[in-house]
């Protein structure tokens, strides 16, 4: 079988998919996001033809939410027997606590004495950091001594930094740029807690699986499948999109203790049930074997030289 998560790298090969039952990966709409990020509309229809030509010949799909599958009910016309909702995974093990939070800052070089929330994000528009650092500055009102840390890169990043030093936040807010894999469960575990601020189009929130598995609770906006990532945890940890007025409500109200964060056992307990690789990956093998299932009975032993060959020169 085939297993795709891209289109455009899954169009060049859909030949195969006449003798090998495809299952698309589907990650976001590759077109919508485009279009959100301002691209043109020729270059949004050729990504959308690309994915309507993949989507056409897959026989499962497997999305992040519930949210994206409804994505693929109506804009792509998927008939959701054929869609399989499976949350991201995550290694556990890997962002486990294994120090204290003082501890985390002491070896990143962060202050103890301040309240510090951490963003790890691709630089984009959609990714609602430009509403973020306004919520920052309204939050920094009520909290002079609060320090927030985004991680990340992307075209963003010059326009991110003028706003920061055009509302002087240059004490407050600090761009860290491309944080090291291996660095990245300690800069979660130095956070009192993170912030997953998307406008747009998040089919999962990784960032947010991740920064429970520290044991970090994550605040998180209510779009995609955000809510499903920390809605059996705590209701607290959802904030409405596109207003900063909100966001910083909801930061000073955990500043404050108003607000009550879950435990960081609570919030490890959460991400090991949901997302850990195991539990997550023999959902994946589940769909991948129900897949295989749809081939015609003539080719469940493998497709024939010919099957290959042919299809292979017409490419």
């Amino acid at each position: 079988m085939l297993a795709a998560h891209f289109a455009p790298y899954t169009w060049p090969l859909l030949w195969q998919s006449r003798t090998q039952p495809l299952v698309v990966h589907f990650h976001g709409p590759w077109s919508l996001e485009s279009e959100a990020e301002g691209h043109g509309p020729a270059n949004v229809r050729i990504k959308r033809w690309i994915e309507n030509r993949v989507y056409r010949q897959a026989v499962r799909f497997i999305t992040l939410s519930e949210a994206f599958a409804r994505i693929l009910e109506r804009t792509f016309g998927i008939p959701p027997e054929r869609i399989r909702v499976i949350p991201g995974g995550v290694d556990v093990d890997r962002f486990a606590p294994i120090i204290s939070r003082a501890e985390a800052r002491a070896r990143l070089g962060w202050p103890t004495d301040r309240p510090i929330v951490v963003t790890v994000r691709r630089l984009v528009k959609r990714m609602g950091l430009l509403d973020f650092v306004d919520a920052v500055a309204m939050a920094r009102r009520r909290h002079p001594d609060l320090l927030v840390h985004i991680c990340g890169t992307g075209k963003l990043s010059g326009e991110l930094s003028s706003k920061i030093s055009s509302m002087g936040l240059q004490d407050t807010v600090k761009l860290l740029g491309h944080i090291d894999d291996a660095k990245l469960p300690l800069v979660y575990r130095a956070a009192d807690f993170s912030a997953v601020p998307s406008l747009q189009y998040e089919g999962f929130g990784l960032a947010a699986a991740e920064s429970l598995a520290t044991g970090t609770p994550a605040l998180v906006t209510h779009i995609g499948g955000l809510p499903e990532v920390v809605g059996n945890l705590s209701e607290s940890l959802i904030v409405e999109p596109n207003s900063a007025l909100a966001i910083a409500e909801r930061i000073s109200q955990i500043l404050t203790g108003s607000i009550r964060l879950p435990s960081e056992t609570a919030c490890r307990d959460h991400a090991t049930k949901y997302f850990a690789w195991p539990h997550v990956a023999r959902q994946i093998i589940d769909v991948y074997r129900e897949a295989m299932q749809q081939l015609p009975a003539r080719i469940t032993a493998g497709p024939t030289e010919a099957d290959l060959l042919t299809p292979r020169t017409q490419a």
